[in-house]
């Protein structure tokens, strides 16, 4: 495997290895687990839509472009809709995350790229052993901490990590595959039952609700939004579903136990 430098906005030496390449994929982006302060939200921002447009103008110049570019985006283009059952036709919502994500997938359809299939795949929460939510989660659970967040009542639309690369080794692979695509689990849940099965997995005993208050605090502390765990979505991924893919991981009970407790 060779790796090479970029710094995800300008032309480089690194712009030799897409004409050719067998695929592209772009994850590039800004840890959203932060303050929302304006030099975080342009950083945010200019770190999707930058490495969209520098990676198109590559592909742009190719003699023989890649066959395929495929992209990460958010379910957070959707916005907080409590329960509404949220597929890839749904309207984007409201707030600074979707504004965000609009931006982003703006430039990535902007472009025109006839000799490269371009999917979009808008993500759910990745679950993997301490990486991602279950880093915070789990760690919250382990300590005894493990209540529903608020009301509980706000859904995480998530898929195992197995499962993405799936999906993302189908986007590669399968030549009708091209669009938005929603990348998660077609089993959302509520936070109250996340925490609930996370701690069952964990064997850990119930645990009281941490009040809105306390997490408006803990997240000024943590140097993150408190929005990030008050808010959440429904998303199916109906047109996963429509090709046919089959998820290892549907249930949320059965992605933890193998994320817990099956040898690595």
């Amino acid at each position: 495997m060779k790796g090479v430098y970029w710094d995800g906005k300008i032309l480089g030496p690194w712009a030799e290895e897409i004409d050719g390449a067998w695929a592209v994929l772009n994850f590039t982006g800004k840890n959203v687990v932060c303050r929302y302060t304006p030099e975080n939200i342009q950083e945010i921002d200019a770190s999707r839509v930058d490495s969209v447009r520098v990676l198109d103008e590559v592909i742009g110049q190719c003699a023989k472009p890649p066959p395929v570019f495929v992209q990460a985006a958010s379910l957070a283009i959707y916005g907080d809709r409590q329960d509404e059952v949220l597929d890839e036709s749904a309207r984007p919502g409201q707030g600074l995350p979707v504004e965000t994500c609009l931006k982003w997938e703006k430039q990535f359809n902007s472009a025109d790229t006839p000799g490269t299939r371009r999917v979009l795949l808008r993500m759910g929460l990745a679950l993997g052993k301490d990486a991602g939510v279950l880093r915070h989660f789990g760690r919250f659970a382990r300590w005894f901490l493990g209540g529903a967040v608020g009301n509980g009542q706000q859904y995480l639309s998530w898929i195992h990590l197995k499962d993405l690369n799936g999906i993302v080794r189908l986007a590669i692979e399968l030549e009708e595959i091209n669009g938005v695509f929603n990348a998660c689990a077609p089993y959302p849940v509520a936070n109250k039952e996340f925490m609930r099965v996370l701690r069952r997995t964990l064997n850990r005993p119930w645990s009281p609700p941490v009040p809105v208050l306390a997490v408006k605090i803990g997240s000024w502390f943590m140097r993150v939004e408190p929005s990030l765990a008050l808010t959440g979505r429904r998303c199916v991924p109906k047109r996963l579903n429509d090709f046919g893919f089959q998820f290892a991981f549907p249930n949320l009970e059965d992605a933890l136990t193998d994320i817990y407790k099956r040898p690595s």
